[in-house]
C-alpha cells in the first residue's frame, strides 16, 4: 500500500468539491487525496470478502446515455461494494429516446432523491448541465469530447503503484488525441502531478494549440517513444469522426502502431497502458497487449473499481453527516 503523501486539511476542506465534473479546477493535493483514499480499496478488492456498509441506506443511479461495458460495470461494482443501492438507467430504456429533454430528465432523476448520480453522456457539457439541476453530487463517467475524470484518476494510481512518484516520468500519450475525452483528463492530471507528457497524433487527429496544455506534440510516433517511462495508446474513435481522418487500418498501424519493435524506443522498462476497448492488430499488437511484466491494462481495470469506490465514499460523506463533512 502506498503511503498518504501529502498532509491534507481537515474534514471536507481536502477534497471541497460538491462532484466530480472533470479534472480540470483540481488541485495537485486533491487528485492525490482521491488517489491515496483509493488505497484502502485497492487492498480490499484483494480480499476475499469485499464488501463494506460505509454507503448502505444510500441510492446510487448510474445513468448512461451512452453506451459502456467497463465504466458502467465498475461504477456499479464500486457501489455495491460499498453498500448503496445502485440503479442503472440506460439510454435505450429511457424517456431520452420518447423526445425529453436533459433538462426534463434531471429533474426527475433528482425528483427522486438520489444521493450521487454517475453520468455518462455523448455531449461535452451534459454533466456540467444535469449538475446544476440536481441536489446530489454528480460523477462525470464521461461527456462528449469533453472530460473522463476517473479514468484519469485510475490511469494516475495505475502509474504510481508501479513507478511510485510522477515527477521527472516521461509519458507518451498516443492515438486519437482530438476525439479523446480520456487524452484530455489525462494531460490535465499527470502535468498538475508533475509527469512530463508527450502528445503523438496524425495532424487530423491533433488539436490545434495543443501546446497550451502544457505538453510537448509529436506526429512521429518512434521520436515521441524515445525514452518513454509509459506508453499510452488509444483507439480510433470512429464513432465520433465525420469525414477522412486517416488513410486505412492498415496505414495507421504502419505509422501509429504499437508494435515490440517499436516499444524498444522507450525506456527498458516503460509500462503499456490502455483505457480500452482495444482495437488489437490497429493501434496496438497481442504481444504488446499481453507482455507480461510490462503490461498494465488489466492492472488499469482493478484500479478503476477501486478510485470509484474512493469519489462514491468521499462525495457522500456530507449525506451520511460525517464529522468534519457536513
Amino acid at each position: 500500500m502506498t503511503s498518504p503523501t501529502f498532509q491534507y486539511p481537515a474534514g471536507s476542506a481536502a477534497f471541497p468539491h460538491r462532484g466530480l465534473v472533470g479534472i480540470a479546477g483540481l488541485a495537485p493535493h486533491e487528485i492525490m487525496f482521491l488517489l491515496d483514499e483509493a488505497e484502502q480499496w485497492v487492498q480490499l478488492n484483494r480480499h476475499a470478502q469485499k464488501h463494506r456498509n460505509l454507503l448502505a441506506g444510500l441510492t446510487i443511479i448510474n445513468a448512461f446515455f451512452e453506451n459502456s461495458t467497463r465504466t458502467l460495470l465498475s461504477f456499479e461494482i464500486a457501489g455495491k461494494r460499498l453498500g448503496a443501492d445502485v440503479v442503472n438507467m440506460h439510454a435505450a430504456q429511457s424517456s431520452v429516446k420518447k423526445g425529453e429533454t436533459l433538462i426534463d430528465t434531471a429533474m426527475t432523476l433528482n425528483a427522486m432523491h438520489a444521493d450521487a448520480i454517475v453520468i455518462r453522456h455523448g455531449s461535452s457539457g451534459a454533466v456540467r448541465l444535469i449538475a446544476g439541476k440536481v441536489d446530489c453530487p454528480v460523477l462525470n463517467a464521461g461527456d462528449g469530447q469533453h472530460e473522463h475524470p476517473t479514468q484519469a484518476l485510475l490511469d494516475a494510481l495505475t502509474i504510481r503503484h508501479a513507478k511510485r512518484a510522477f515527477n521527472g516520468l516521461t509519458v507518451t500519450i498516443c492515438g486519437d488525441i482530438l476525439h479523446s475525452r480520456v487524452a484530455r483528463s489525462n494531460i490535465l492530471c499527470l502535468t498538475s502531478l508533475g509527469a512530463d507528457v508527450r502528445v503523438c497524433a496524425p495532424p487530423a487527429l491533433m488539436p490545434e494549440a495543443i501546446e497550451a496544455m502544457n505538453v510537448t506534440p509529436f506526429h512521429d510516433f518512434d521520436a515521441a517513444l524515445a525514452g518513454a517511462d509509459v506508453v499510452m495508446m488509444l483507439r480510433l474513435q470512429l464513432e465520433r469522426m465525420q469525414g477522412q481522418f486517416i488513410p486505412s487500418p492498415r496505414e495507421y498501424r504502419h505509422l501509429y502502431g504499437l508494435t515490440l519493435d517499436r516499444l524498444e524506443r522507450a525506456a527498458p522498462d516503460a509500462l503499456v497502458m490502455h483505457p480500452g476497448p482495444m482495437n488489437r492488430g490497429v493501434e496496438i499488437d497481442s504481444n504488446v497487449a499481453d507482455l507480461v511484466g510490462r503490461s498494465l491494462i488489466t492492472r488499469q481495470v482493478e484500479m478503476g473499481v477501486a478510485i470509484r469506490m474512493a469519489c462514491l465514499d468521499v462525495l457522500t460523506r456530507k449525506a451520511r453527516g460525517l464529522e468534519g463533512w457536513a
